[in-house]
């Protein structure tokens, strides 16, 4: 019934091209040494032709129906939320993660011959990007080299305040896909951890002033599980998040014997809280004038309503990384919508494909077996965040792909991610594939919406 509703409004939306839907089946597997292939049923474009589309300067579409404050921001139109470009057009953000040059010799080896230098290599880069119908760059990018092309784009950045301030006191360590915390605990009760922040927020004050710059993201993945509040009385007594804890269990007439999981809900709420509020005031003092992104919720934060309620009062958009999921689940976004009414924007999904000769053992994402089908993926995921009122954007975990030379946490091993080869060669099938849906996202999803 699901895929027979998404077909119908599919079909009615798409204004321009005359493309229709089509119903595939992709067969996908979590890694490639699991034993069976398993069919999924997967929507996508059914149209031969990349559609052309009419974007402003910052890649927002249609009129100028919202408020123009020269800044990204976000508005709710009737229910509906809206991201909004600096001249008050709609805009969804349609992102590459990681977009940055490869530094191993595969990398090297072809960099001069193919972009001559850095800004070179960052000019053409935009330009492919804008040219496959993407409009933003996402987090662990070279926006210091990218935002300075002559073809502008708008970026992301992530500052990693909880991560650096863990460094500066030797506390933290390189976990698969994000950084490690003593017993999983991160120092949000340090005493040194506000007036850190407030200093590393400094920074910031640079850009406040750019139009181009969408958002700002603190974190990502952080431990923030049910289980927290065991882990902090698991601590060292002299450490500050051990004494931190006792005294909210005291404050709340709790022994230890009596800890529920509903104890654990609200001590996992108040961390949340206490670290989000925290961090916006320090990113709000310097930079005033742009959005604060979150700390991009991932794995079992997903089903816990306490981080999307203390999300809600500090965050402008909730980022989360969305993985295990063939196809966006609408119960569990509707629920993203009942614990915390603020849109929410995808930072990390993507396929691996078989035929690009990698061992795609590592990371989190799905594996198919051909590039097209990676573009196939990317539409029915996206599609179905489409459908989402509170749903304004999304980004491709990477720009290029895992090269087993290049060192990285484990969870970036010779795997199939990016858009690009490490010899900076196109996917061109995913790229077709993906341009294609990009070009048609107004017409799915903005058009329909209040004022357009």
């Amino acid at each position: 019934m699901k895929i027979l509703i998404r077909s119908i409004l599919i079909i009615l939306s798409i204004q321009i091209c005359a493309a229709a839907n089509e119903t595939v089946s992709v067969d996908v597997k979590r890694k490639p040494y699991d034993k069976k292939w398993t069919s999924r049923e997967t929507i996508i474009i059914g149209s031969d032709e990349v559609c052309p589309r009419e974007v402003n300067k910052y890649g927002g579409e249609g009129p100028a129906s919202y408020n123009k404050t020269g800044y990204f921001h976000v508005e709710n139109k009737e229910g509906a939320w809206v991201l909004v470009d600096p001249e008050g057009s709609a805009f969804i953000s349609k992102g590459i993660n990681s977009v940055r040059m490869g530094p191993t010799e595969a990398s090297l080896a072809v960099f001069k011959d193919k972009f001559g230098d850095e800004e070179g290599w960052a000019e053409q880069t935009v330009n492919d990007l804008v040219g496959a119908g993407f409009n933003t760059v996402g987090s662990w990018s070279d926006w210091q080299i990218l935002s300075k092309t002559e073809t502008k784009i708008p970026y992301t950045i992530i500052w990693n305040f909880m991560s650096s301030y863990g460094r500066s006191i030797g506390g933290v360590h390189q976990e698969s896909g994000h950084v490690g915390y003593p017993n999983n605990c991160i120092f949000v009760f340090n005493k040194g951890f506000e007036e850190f922040c407030d200093e590393f927020a400094k920074q910031l004050s640079e850009l406040k002033d750019d139009p181009y710059l969408l958002g700002h993201f603190s974190d990502n993945e952080m431990p923030l599980k049910l289980e927290m509040l065991d882990r902090y009385l698991e601590l060292d007594k002299s450490e500050e998040g051990y004494q931190a804890t006792v005294a909210w269990l005291k404050e709340k007439g709790v022994k230890p014997s009596a800890i529920t999981d509903m104890v654990r809900e609200d001590f996992l709420e108040y961390v949340a809280e206490k670290y989000f509020g925290i961090v916006n005031r320090a990113i709000k003092k310097y930079d005033p004038n742009h959005m604060y992104l979150g700390c991009r919720f991932h794995g079992s934060a997903l089903r816990m309503e306490a981080l999307f309620k203390a999300a809600s009062r500090h965050l402008d958009i909730i980022s989360i990384n969305w993985y295990n999921t063939w196809t966006p689940d609408a119960e569990r976004m509707d629920n993203w919508k009942k614990w915390a009414d603020r849109p929410f924007i995808i930072t990390e999904f993507y396929a691996k494909g078989m035929d690009s000769g990698m061992g795609n053992t590592s990371g989190a994402g799905w594996t198919v077996k051909t590039q097209r089908e990676r573009g196939y993926f990317y539409q029915n995921f996206t599609l179905g965040l489409l459908e989402h009122p509170n749903c304004v954007g999304w980004h491709w975990h990477r720009y290029m792909d895992n090269d087993p030379n290049a060192g990285e946490d484990p969870s970036n091993v010779d795997s199939n991610k990016g858009i690009v080869t490490c010899e900076y060669v196109p996917h061109v099938d995913l790229l077709t594939e993906m341009k294609r849906m990009n070009n048609l996202t107004h017409e799915l999803r903005i058009s329909r919406l209040p004022n357009e």
